[in-house]
């Protein structure tokens, strides 16, 4: 935001008509025939100019005999941090719950219709209330299962009541029986090949929830460890004839990406990462974006960093397209898989 701008009356009127919201916090205006003062940006009913005085500050304009307008309320932070705070309590809420909010309690607690929580809390997060609360169960359950004594202790470590619910989530959640993530995929299937394509070797793994891996390198058997060393103890199926299908599928994708691909995926992540990645599979082929403006686009402005550190945990390539994301001065930042790589895959979309 500019602090040399908005300096006249004719600059913050003009601001004002067209309810800038880049003037909010620069300075207030107050009409003196309602005896209210507004931001710039605010909604109510145009007010006459010469009805019209400027306040560089609240203070300056209570201090005039103004008081705060109910609509825009410029006595408090502005909406985006009003929003961003309401949700983070919503998420320490639905963190600290034995059993999972619905949607109506939720809203309820926001003061907001269900509607217009649900749309905020996925404009602030990028995902959906729902969403992020089965990403923090998960996140308690693997958390429960590496650090517990046993399955059971996990199961109340992670607020599940009852061993049957523990139990219907953690397949889904976890790819497998809690008792094989626990023994690093002990008892667990999955199946992987190893293939060429124009990158080069690519490796292509999926438990019974979808596909966990899409890795790329030079080394096939570089790659064959990397899996192993995710699934220490679990089954590893190789050269299933049966699996060529799903391969054949994500060598489509590599070859051309921006046709997407129809096969579900096993995400597996911090609920930080989650939403990166989340969002980062709503870049559309042949756009990139910056770390910082991935950052905007979860809520969170100050996160490049750690947006940066969740693209590089990136199991799954171009499926979940870490690619598309660029430095803030659009110059190409390191890739897992290569820098390359990532020149051949954002050639394929246009995208450089």
């Amino acid at each position: 935001m500019s602090k040399t701008r908005f300096l006249s009356d004719d600059e913050r009127w003009a601001a004002v008509q067209q309810r800038d919201h880049d003037a909010d916090g620069q300075f207030y205006y107050s009409v003196r025939t309602t005896g209210v003062y507004c931001r710039p940006s605010c909604g109510a009913r145009p007010a006459l100019r010469g009805n019209v005085a400027f306040h560089a500050s609240t203070a300056d304009a209570e201090a005039a005999g103004f008081r705060a307008c109910l609509r825009c309320k410029p006595d408090q932070p502005p909406l985006a941090e009003r929003h961003a705070a309401m949700v983070a309590e919503m998420c320490r809420l639905i963190d600290a719950a034995e059993e999972e909010p619905d949607l109506a309690a939720l809203a309820e607690a926001s003061g907001m219709s269900r509607f217009h929580f649900h749309r905020i809390f996925k404009s602030v997060t990028g995902i959906t209330p729902k969403a992020y609360a089965v990403a923090q169960r998960k996140a308690r359950m693997q958390q429960g299962l590496a650090k517990e004594a046993t399955v059971t202790d996990a199961i109340y470590a992670a607020g599940f009541n009852s061993s049957g619910r523990f139990y219907a989530a953690s397949q889904q959640a976890l790819g497998m029986t809690p008792s094989a993530y626990r023994s690093g995929g002990a008892g667990s299937v999955i199946r992987f090949a190893i293939a060429e394509c124009s990158l080069g070797p690519i490796l292509v793994a999926s438990t019974e929830v979808g596909i966990c891996a899409i890795l790329m390198g030079d080394d096939p058997e570089a790659l064959a460890r990397d899996l192993q060393d995710r699934f220490p103890k679990a089954e590893l199926i190789g050269a299933d004839p049966g699996f060529d299908k799903v391969v054949a599928k994500v060598i489509g994708l590599v070859e051309a990406p921006e046709i997407g691909l129809d096969l579900p995926l096993d995400v597996r992540g911090t609920a930080f990462q989650q939403r990166v990645w989340q969002a980062l599979r709503e870049i559309p082929a042949g756009r990139t974006v910056s770390y910082a403006e991935l950052a905007d686009m979860i809520g969170a402005p100050k996160g490049a960093r750690a947006v940066a550190g969740a693209c590089a945990a990136n199991a799954i390539a171009v499926a979940i397209p870490c690619h598309r994301v660029v430095r803030n001065d659009g110059s190409l930042s390191g890739y897992r898989w290569g820098v390359d790589r990532k020149v051949a895959l954002l050639e394929r979309e246009g995208g450089k």
